[in-house]
């Protein structure tokens, strides 16, 4: 089992930014693919970003240039930088990872709240 922890969310103004952690543990060596998903009151759930093992990233259209994914492998956390924030980033904001078990594990949320 992959356990994980969120922290960072909280109230910016608009243009500011915020960095989103989520620290792993347990069996983290089965990790393969670490991703951030939101979702605001009334709206689907959207995968914000995904980093996989080798790296490799993707980014959903309305973050594109302003948020970025990243890993500290030495500390077992992803990252995501959220700069340039919008009302419309409020959400809450959730990690979770896939695991070469074929498992899922999520965090429980964290939220972000931009005001304009």
């Amino acid at each position: 089992q992959v356990h994980l922890v969120e922290s960072g969310g909280g109230l910016v103004q608009a243009g500011g930014s915020l960095r989103l952690s989520c620290a792993a543990s347990g069996s983290i060596f089965s990790i393969n693919a670490m991703r951030w998903f939101r979702q605001a009151p009334g709206k689907q759930g959207e995968l914000v970003a995904r980093i996989t093992s080798s790296g490799s990233t993707y980014y959903a259209e309305s973050v594109k240039g302003r948020f970025t994914i990243s890993v500290n492998n030495a500390k077992n956390t992803v990252y995501l930088q959220m700069n340039s924030l919008k009302p419309e980033d409020t959400a809450v904001y959730s990690c979770a990872v896939s695991t070469t078990t074929g498992y899922d594990y999520w965090g429980q949320g964290t939220q972000v709240t931009v005001s304009s």
